[in-house]
């Protein structure tokens, strides 16, 4: 592989390190703040931070450009506010495994929209992945209801990946990164004023894990994500994206003393390895697809 062929493939995997370490700070910040004021707040910093480098490409982005961005940032939004609203619910294991499962729902969603069709080994890295998550996770208990919002978030994000694959080679990266912040921005800062849950963040518990989600697992890390998605498939994509189960778990285990047991470092291992084995495959049916189009 070569480092222009493996750039994007590395640049996803930080993102998810990135996404894995913020679930301990996240964690530790929402004992003393509210949920959705700091959901408001993380993409409220995002926005600001892409403004400068974004709003002249927002300005010239045409209307369909506008939509996809909007569109793909309310379903995104979706995927965190059904995921929250189901994680009340039930529990966090079961939150887990079935949020993974836009994995199994990505595929299908690119085909039948898009006709994108996914290489048989692909379907082997998604089915390792469900596999390791089971481990992970263990199998979902808890409430019905809590679970089914939980599998509306997983559709949700299958979704928003599933439409940055059409979109993201069509309209400047930025762009559709700021729309997509701006648009959850003003979605939860919506639901945080109807709760009366707007309060001004205080403290380093609370500010630091709002300097990260929003500035580095917000605004860059949906930036390269953007930009990957607009030279891969959301299949692969989203083999990829499970990558942050493993790093939230790693990062449980040496920062907040959490104890994963042999089924979550199996799981790890078997999620890992269906992504060694179906990514090889993975990058030259793309390189194949690209090269058809070229013609």
């Amino acid at each position: 592989m070569t480092q222009s062929r493996a750039l994007p493939l590395l640049a996803l995997v930080g993102v998810t390190a990135v996404w894995g370490l913020t679930f301990v700070q996240v964690q530790d910040a929402l004992v003393i703040y509210p949920l959705f004021a700091f959901l408001a707040a993380r993409f409220a910093i995002s926005t600001v931070v892409l403004a400068p480098f974004a709003w002249g490409q927002v300005r010239g982005l045409p209307r369909d450009g506008v939509l996809a961005g909007v569109g793909a940032g309310a379903l995104l939004a979706a995927a965190y506010g059904f995921q929250t609203a189901g994680l009340e619910l039930t529990t966090v294991s079961s939150t887990g495994f079935i949020t993974g499962l836009y994995v199994v729902f990505t595929p299908f969603i690119a085909l039948g929209l898009f006709g994108t069709r996914v290489p048989p080994v692909v379907w082997i890295g998604v089915a390792c992945a469900v596999v390791g998550l089971l481990f992970l996770n263990g199998a979902p208990g808890g409430s019905a209801l809590g679970n089914a919002l939980v599998l509306a978030s997983a559709l949700a994000a299958a979704l928003q990946i599933a439409a940055m694959e059409r979109y993201a080679p069509r309209y400047d990266a930025r762009a559709l990164t700021f729309l997509q912040m701006t648009t959850c921005l003003v979605v939860f800062g919506a639901i945080a004023v109807s709760l009366g849950d707007v309060e001004l963040p205080r403290g380093w518990t609370v500010w630091g894990a709002l300097l990260v989600t929003g500035v580095f697992a917000g605004a860059l890390g949906y930036l390269i994500a953007t930009w990957v998605q607009a030279r891969t498939t959301a299949a692969r994509a989203a083999l990829l994206f499970t990558l942050e189960a493993p790093f939230a778990a790693l990062f449980g285990v040496l920062l907040a003393d959490e104890v994963l047991g042999w089924p979550g470092w199996l799981g790890c291992a078997v999620l890992m390895a269906g992504i060694v084995v179906s990514e090889p495959a993975a990058a030259r049916a793309l390189r194949r697809s690209v090269a058809r189009t070229d013609r």
